[in-house]
């Protein structure tokens, strides 16, 4: 356990941090599956609807750090390829 004040204040601020980061995750991951489901269910204008909404939540993870621009980049190709690939 941490024995300075210096070590509680860091702890604290990493379990903010981790809880903080873990409801990003899910945010993105949620926005994500949306997007397949509805690429699933074949309904293309649905589909178009939930990748414009993604893209910024995608964006805005990397702006925080959350993932890498690559990574963020590489799941906008491949969302909109399936989005493409419907019509």
């Amino acid at each position: 356990m941490a024995n300075t004040a210096q070590a509680r204040k860091r702890a604290r601020q990493a379990e903010n941090r981790r809880v903080r980061r873990a409801g990003q995750s899910s945010r993105l991951r949620t926005f994500i599956k949306k997007v397949i489901a509805a690429v699933d269910s074949g309904d293309q204008e649905k589909a178009q609807a939930a990748y414009k909404t993604v893209v910024p939540v995608i964006d805005s993870a990397v702006n925080k750090g959350l993932i890498h621009k690559n990574k963020a980049a590489r799941n906008k190709s491949r969302l909109h390829a399936k989005v493409r690939s419907m019509g």
